[in-house]
């Protein structure tokens, strides 16, 4: 661990715009958005944005940075150098997450109590009329390849995936669960959809394309949460808070081929750009997992006997960590 750099709040999410050595971290409570310098490890500025706010992404482009509040009710658009707001635009409902499409050009916003979504004409900076559904929306994303034109939208309350195209925001498909849609992960050529949740331990794959389908439940751990799936091999990293360590599953196979204890509550993970190691946040020990994928390839080959994962380092990083973002040094 090289330093820790003190903000103004709890933050929950960290978004990194690499080019400009810069990474932003959103502290809810107070609705304030904070830039660190990633050249020196030093604090660079603050900006509140509201009273308190609910996530943030940053646009394809990395030109925007936008902020979903929650008190007001609003998103925020954000330009750089300096950091500024460039516009706002308020929200019809208590708004509950939000995904950026691929290209940049649409944002969509689900509202869960309100049981609709809206989207984003985000070169026009207006909102479409709101799209009504029948239960309570959680999670939505777009497809990240450009040519997409869906939008998954996670309906908690019913235990389905709702599935839209986007340009026209009709409904295409409504799919059921085995799970309630809590936790949702894309491989990394975006063919499969990886869901997790309460109701079953286990992970449901969805094939999003074409005439979107469920393709099978596979048993995975205890509890199953966060994911995250590298490209090359092609792994699925399962976290199990409750039991302290990562199903990794075979892409291919639908195989688990390894339970890799980690730590304590282990709540998020992500790849590195180099697909060289799966790193798990673990919010109660107050630590990083290290796994190095090249590691669970060779415990595959050579002790297919062993279910235990290849554990590569342990990381003290401080209380609570909740989410990560990789920038080159």
């Amino acid at each position: 661990m090289a330093r820790h750099i003190r903000v103004d709040g709890a933050p929950t999410a960290v978004v990194a715009r690499e080019k400009r050595a810069r990474v932003y971290a959103l502290t809810p409570e107070n609705g304030c958005v904070h830039e660190i310098r990633t050249g020196n490890l030093t604090f660079a500025s603050k900006l509140q944005v509201c009273r308190s706010a609910i996530t943030m992404r940053l646009a394809p482009s990395h030109r925007n940075l936008y902020v979903l509040c929650r008190d007001p009710r609003k998103l925020v658009a954000l330009a750089f150098e300096p950091m500024r707001v460039d516009w706002e635009l308020p929200l019809p409902a208590d708004p509950t997450d939000f995904d950026v499409s691929p290209d940049g050009s649409l944002l969509a916003i689900s509202y869960g109590p309100a049981h609709a979504l809206s989207f984003i004409d985000l070169a026009h900076r207006q909102a479409f009329p709101l799209v009504r559904n029948t239960g309570e929306i959680g999670l939505v994303r777009f497809q990240q390849k450009k040519e997409s034109r869906e939008l998954i939208a996670a309906n908690v309350s019913e235990r389905m995936l709702s599935v839209y195209d986007a340009p026209t925001r009709r409904l295409i498909v409504h799919l059921p669960l085995a799970v309630r849609p809590d936790h949702l992960c894309f491989n990394a050529d975006d063919g499969q959809l990886f869901v997790t949740g309460e109701g079953m331990d286990a992970v449901v794959v969805v094939y999003p394309y074409y005439t979107p389908q469920i393709g099978e439940t596979v048993l995975a751990g205890h509890n199953p949460g966060a994911m995250a799936a590298s490209a090359t091999p092609g792994y699925l990293f399962v976290a199990n808070p409750k039991s302290g360590d990562v199903s990794i599953l075979d892409i291919e196979t639908r195989r688990v081929v390894a339970v890799t204890p980690v730590g304590t509550e282990p709540s998020y993970i992500t790849i590195t750009p180099d697909d060289q190691y799966a790193l798990v946040l673990n919010q109660a020990s107050g630590d990083m997992a290290v796994i190095r994928i090249q590691n669970v390839t060779r415990a595959v080959t050579e002790q297919r006997r062993s279910r235990k994962g290849p554990l590569f380092m342990l990381i003290p990083v401080g209380s609570k960590p909740v989410s990560a973002a990789i920038v080159g040094i």
